[in-house]
């Protein structure tokens, strides 16, 4: 009885029919059959609801605020599963489990039984399946891999095999990148469906029937495995014109559903003529006899039932013309069955192999601003990504301690599910309104606070000693006020890497003399330097010495104040030339201008001139040839020369045995100091930029732009969300002619971690600590955009300009970011960048503590001084991924090969490598293994994919069968990534 009351007479009886319908099992066997003679149309019934942009999240789940009732999820999804219980023929689609999975929460039993026989039935199919639809650009693979895994885990826990989805679903990122399509294949999708792609390029698949294509996108992973098929959607993800039934609809088609005679009235065959019409034209562009059509929209169907009344209609009436010759045949169907019909067909499809950027609507409008957008927040993104890897992998150490323990509950899931968020396609992009984007960043403190708790439980379980643990989450502006105010404390430094890593800690004091002692009770070397301030912000003095701490492990450092003292290190402006050098670099200065002149890496003997300082350009407010602003996604500039922000700096030298630092002061709001420590093998350059002034009326754009004389033949290099490296050639694109029309913005490109040139022997590498837009617009140049003030809004639907707002009323952001200048061989390149840049996403974890308040975690248990999760350390080549508690008794486990083919060779660092898990681990046994996809939502052992013909040559290739885990020995190819869910025992006794 409460069933029917709950879905309605109607839903009622459709449930009865499925009680006693024979299950076919889910998957392609539950496709609707098409007409092999005919063009058949498949018709997908969707909605786009983003995971915050011009509202909150909350306030888009739930409708309130300005956007009303029909900007709601919940309307949506309670509207659409009442309209697919009353016809059985009914599809739809949806993707973000952000929002459904609240919504679910909120369902009665009754409610949700007839959701699961809606997806047992094939009805319902969840696309892509991730937390949010991720952005491409900004994002790191990790992040991804993340987002991705903890919403597929919800379906696979939920749903079963039948609530998988089989296709990837990325209709609105603005450009495509290959790891993306990589990481994508590698979870098990059989396809990916796309939305935007440049307008030149759209032009000629269209032309040449290539909408639709096999990506390789990998250049080391053996096909078929990073092998995916990928189709362009022909109206980016909107319904065509005319054919739109939802009261958000910009041009509404004509109501179907008031015709009840035979043949339609005149309105209706005009409606149905339309869409034989875009149907036919449409088909011209595809090379088989589907296409698709995508009958839904930014959060359509709060109103389903109006939408699939007329589509019934629809169908109805234009499947009734076959029988006056028509060839076209529509139905529901979905982008799985769509793929599926492909599939059979058995069709040679050509392949591409590099990727969707840079993405341009139209003439003069390339969306590469927004590889920059909120400089500070993308930064606090991966400060976030960090921080959680160490949450997940300390929970993992410890086990039921973390999350239970004397300083209160703490959870994971807060903060994974706070990072998944803001890698949706407006959050980490840059591109939400302000209001939106601090309800992002406040979702990412609850998720911090939750982990910290979780953090200390787990430090006092692993290390036997509760301590009133602190983390100065400030230190970027040189902030920790129990270093600045306590006579003496403890320093925890947590390693989330498999590898010994080398660290110099650096803390803000307020006196001039140390004692620090390591976790071997020996004294370390230290000093206290001062530290220029920037404007009229004065920094106190910092407190450096080097540290170090075991593989997925901690050292604990204790520090004691001496006796006042003066400061050491000199800081005044310091004429004639200026040079600072360590046992590996040397960096010399003009002594004219202030500014780096040459870069020395003495290991190799490598002298390479090279000057680096700061220009912005002055952002394009529109002009004669086109309307176009820059703004949050666009980046367009007034002219391709950009000014200077001063021709010289003002310098301060300051040197001390434990690091040289040359002060850079180009303006009021600009600054850098230039950073070498001993046994460092690159040169770091802190930046700080901001308030970027706009009085004069023009919107900047600012750059930190390198300069050699490398002939590097319009060639660079960046990376794809933090992995494989692409080569980006000056204005040119790899599969078509490019008319470029912003000789600028045009040729930027998303960097994450690396950007580099090469003559073919040396090479520059510059590592961002931050995802930012990048180029070199001329042989020898290297230049990357690190912050942006903007006075216009670009009209892409966000309504307002991008002026972040600083510390005081009426002031701009103030930004502080790094990059890390790497000069080498080009064969020796790759181990130094691919290292370096995982100890820079993976820094070391600075906790704090008072010194002597302390009690014992476990009476007559000794404290520990140092604390190691890995009984050996990794392979160099070889990168611990993740490390998550995923169950009561079971550990999510990836392990990646970080080198591709052929990189680090010197090294021999390319090679596969073999290690064994069964005893890896201090704090845990492993009693079994069992490999699975990427996402670790289905066992390898039972993935299979569908297989397509390619114009490279061959028939469909077979999957590899999953290696036998009968032992613990796992293999690693270059370039490859295992996942494993691990049943283990946690061990009584800890590590030492």
């Amino acid at each position: 009885m409460r069933l029917m009351e709950e879905v309605g007479s109607t839903g009622t009886l459709v449930l009865l029919l499925l009680l006693v319908q024979h299950t076919r099992g889910c998957g392609y066997e539950l496709c609707p059959a098409t007409q092999p003679s005919m063009i058949n149309v498949h018709l997908l019934p969707h909605t786009h609801v983003d995971v915050g942009w011009l509202r909150t999240v909350d306030e888009y789940y739930s409708g309130d605020h300005s956007g009303g009732p029909h900007e709601c999820v919940r309307h949506v999804l309670d509207s659409v599963v009442s309209a697919l219980l009353a016809n059985p023929s009914r599809r739809f689609i949806y993707a973000e489990m952000a929002f459904f999975v609240r919504w679910w929460q909120q369902q009665p039993a009754p409610r949700r039984w007839a959701v699961q026989q809606l997806v047992s039935q094939g009805r319902l199919q969840f696309v892509n399946g991730g937390w949010v639809m991720n952005d491409e650009a900004t994002t790191h693979y990790a992040a991804i891999i993340d987002q991705m895994s903890l919403g597929l885990h919800f379906l696979r826990d939920t749903f079963g095999d039948c609530g998988r989805p089989q296709v990837a679903w990325h209709i609105d990122p603005f450009g495509h990148s290959r790891e993306q399509a990589s990481l994508f294949a590698q979870m098990g999708f059989d396809g990916y469906f796309l939305g935007r792609l440049d307008y030149q390029d759209k032009q000629r698949r269209e032309k040449e029937l290539e909408m639709e294509q096999v990506w390789r996108a990998s250049a080391n992973l053996p096909p078929p495995q990073a092998d995916l098929f990928t189709s362009i959607l022909p109206n980016v993800y909107f319904p065509p014109a005319g054919l739109c039934w939802d009261s958000l609809c910009s041009v509404r088609g004509g109501d179907l559903v008031a015709d009840d005679q035979a043949s339609p009235d005149s309105r209706a065959e005009e409606v149905i003529n339309h869409f034989l019409e875009a149907a036919a034209v449409q088909a011209q562009h595809y090379g088989s006899n589907h296409t698709v059509m995508t009958m839904g929209s930014d959060f359509y169907y709060s109103n389903a039932s109006q939408w699939f009344s007329n589509l019934d209609k629809l169908i109805q009436l234009v499947n009734a013309k076959q029988s006056k010759g028509s060839l076209i045949n529509v139905l529901y169907s979905t982008p799985a069955c769509y793929l599926w019909e492909l599939n059979k067909a058995n069709l040679t499809w050509t392949v591409k192999q590099d990727d969707f950027f840079p993405y341009a609507d139209g003439p003069h409008q390339f969306w590469t601003g927004y590889f920059t957008s909120r400089p500070a927040f993308k930064h606090y993104v991966r400060l976030s990504h960090k921080f959680l890897q160490v949450c997940n992998q300390l929970e993992a150490l410890a086990g039921p301690a973390a999350s239970q323990g004397p300083y209160g509950p703490g959870r994971s899931i807060h903060l994974r599910k706070a990072m998944a968020v803001v890698q949706h396609h407006d959050a980490v992009s840059g591109t939400a309104k302000q209001r939106v984007t601090n309800d992002y960043v406040k979702q990412l403190v609850e998720g911090w606070e939750q982990c910290e708790v979780l953090v200390s439980n787990a430090l006092a379980s692993l290390g036997g000693s509760q301590e009133d643990f602190v983390f100065c989450n400030h230190l970027n502006v040189s902030v920790c006020p129990l270093s600045q105010r306590d006579p003496s404390f403890l320093v925890i430094l947590y390693n989330p890497l498999g590898w010994t890593v080398s660290w110099m800690v650096r803390l803000p004091v307020s006196s001039w003399g140390f004692r620090v002692i390591n976790a071997s009770q020996h004294t370390v070397p230290s000093e206290v330097v001062a530290v220029s301030g920037e404007g009229t912000r004065t920094s106190p003095p910092e407190l450096l010495f080097p540290a170090s701490a075991p593989p997925l492990g901690f050292s604990i450092y204790s520090v004691t104040r001496l006796p006042s003292r003066v400061p050491t290190t000199p800081a005044a402006p310091t004429p004639g030339i200026l040079v600072i050098q360590n046992e590996h670099i040397r960096a010399v200065f003009d002594p004219d201008t202030g500014l780096l002149q040459e870069l020395e890496n003495l290991d190799m003997g490598l002298r390479l001139p090279l000057t680096q300082a700061f220009y912005w350009y002055r952002a394009s407010s529109g002009d004669y040839r086109n309307s176009q602003t820059s703004g949050a996604y666009i980046f367009r500039t007034q002219s391709s020369v950009p000014f200077p922000v001063r021709h010289r700096a003002q310098t301060r030298l300051v040197q001390g045995a434990l690091v040289q630092e040359v002060h850079q002061n180009f303006s009021a709001w600009c600054s850098q100091v230039v950073r070498l420590y001993p046994g460092q093998r690159h040169l770091e350059l802190e930046w700080t930029v901001g308030p970027v002034p706009v009085g004069d009326g023009w919107g900047k754009e600012v750059i930190s732009l390198f300069d050699s004389q490398l002939e590097t033949g319009g060639r660079f290099y960046t990376d794809s969300n933090g992995r494989e490296i692409l080569e980006r050639r000056r204005d040119h694109r790899p599969t078509w002619d490019l008319k470029q029309t912003e000789p600028v913005a045009g040729n930027y490109y998303p960097v994450n971690s690396h950007i580099s040139i090469t003559d073919g022997q040396i090479q520059l590498t510059v590592l961002t600590d931050r995802s930012q837009g990048g180029s070199s617009l001329r042989d020898g140049s290297l230049e990357l955009m690190v912050h942006r003030r903007l006075l216009l809004d670009d009209n892409r639907g966000v309504g307002e300009a991008l002026l972040e707002p600083g510390d005081g009323p009426g002031t701009g952001l103030v930004v502080r970011g790094r990059h890390l200048v790497l000069l080498d061989t080009v064969e020796a390149a790759a181990a130094g960048h691919r290292l370096q840049a995982q100890r820079e996403a993976l820094a070391p974890q600075l906790v704090l503590a008072p010194a002597g308040q302390g009690t014992p975690y476990s009476p007559g248990t000794p404290a520990l001084t140092q604390f190691s999760g890995l009984r050996r350390e990794l392979h160099p080549a070889v990168h611990l991924l993740t490390l998550a508690r995923w169950g009561p008794s079971t550990v999510l486990l990836r392990l990646e090969h970080i080198f591709e083919r052929g990189e680090g060779s010197t090294f021999n660092l390319s090679q596969p490598v073999t290690l064994d898990l069964q005893d890896l681990f201090s704090a845990f046994t492993i009693s079994h293994l069992e490999e699975t996809t990427l996402s670790a939502d289905q066992p390898l052992s039972k993935a299979t994919r569908l297989q397509w013909r390619t114009s490279t040559g061959g028939g469909p290739a077979p999957l590899q069968p999953a290696p036998s885990l009968d032992t613990s020995v796992v293999t690693l190819q270059p370039m490859e990534i295992r996942t494993f869910l691990a049943s283990v025992t946690w061990n009584e006794e800890r590590a030492r």
